[in-house]
């Protein structure tokens, strides 16, 4: 028999929560589950679920929902970047029941990998395919690109999955490992659909560049954060060594692709109409 406190530091381990099935399986009794949750360490949920005091919220709503965190919820739960959003997202089984709709968000669409009955959250090609078919696709990708940024998912792999929607097929045909950031997937995806071709991470002079477009176009991205200092310095000089190369050097930043995407198409195809791209 293992003793309570050791309950709450086991369920922590293991996100803040477990099924019931699995708590017993580690050794736990009965007896030492219910001394767990009259102590006020561990909350019954649904019956079958038991949570530690410090679970986060949207996996404890999983729980209590009786599904499985996924979609940009899951996504943000294991650190990938997301769009803003509120709902907590979740996969529900068809014949599940106890939903209360308040600030949930549920999904019932099955992903390309099976999951087992007792799991709170899906894995990250179900998540994938879930931020598919519920977000735009510029944010999608953001997603999606994310994910290979931080390893959580080779390209290749997700290039061989079987998806089961034209959405994810679309953004595995497209998703890749060249963008340094979510602005620089936006700003790829925005200059593409308004018909400018773009060749990411391109080294002149021993340096990578953000983007360039036809052969003297450079364009870098600058994000979320803004630079100072060193960094700033470092980028000034940069786009000055580009420049005195012959390259015309056109900075953007987060605000202005993700929210003023017109000035930024009206830059960079008046100067191609220039021909400073040639």
């Amino acid at each position: 028999m293992r003793p309570t406190p050791e309950l709450v530091s086991w369920l922590v381990a293991r996100g803040g929560a477990a099924h019931s099935s699995a708590v017993k399986a580690a050794g736990f009794t009965t007896h030492g589950i219910r001394l767990a949750v009259e102590r006020g360490g561990v909350q019954r949920v649904r019956r079958s679920w038991l949570v530690a005091r410090d679970c986060p919220p949207d996996l404890r709503r999983a729980a209590y929902a009786g599904g499985r965190l996924s979609c940009v919820s899951a996504a943000a739960h294991i650190g990938l970047w997301t769009p803003p959003h509120q709902q907590a997202h979740l996969v529900v089984p068809p014949t599940s029941s106890r939903h209360d709709a308040d600030g949930v968000r549920l999904h019932w669409a099955r992903g390309p990998a099976p999951v087992g009955p007792h799991t709170l959250m899906d894995p990250v090609p179900n998540i994938l395919f879930q931020v598919a078919r519920c977000a735009p696709m510029a944010d999608a990708l953001c997603v999606w690109e994310s994910a290979i940024r931080q390893k959580a998912v080779p390209p290749a792999v997700l290039a061989r999955i079987q998806w089961r929607g034209e959405a994810a097929r679309a953004l595995a045909a497209v998703a890749s490992d060249l963008s340094d950031s979510g602005v620089e997937t936006r700003f790829v995806l925005l200059a593409r659909s308004n018909g400018v071709s773009v060749r990411q991470q391109v080294w002149i002079d021993g340096h990578p560049v953000d983007a360039l477009i036809g052969e003297r176009l450079v364009v870098q991205l600058d994000g979320f954060a803004h630079h100072q200092g060193r960094d700033r310095r470092r980028d000034l000089a940069a786009d000055a060594r580009l420049i005195l190369l012959g390259y015309t050097v056109l900075r953007f930043d987060y605000h202005q692709v993700l929210f003023e995407p017109e000035r930024v198409i009206t830059v960079i195809s008046t100067a191609i109409a220039q021909g400073l791209h040639r």
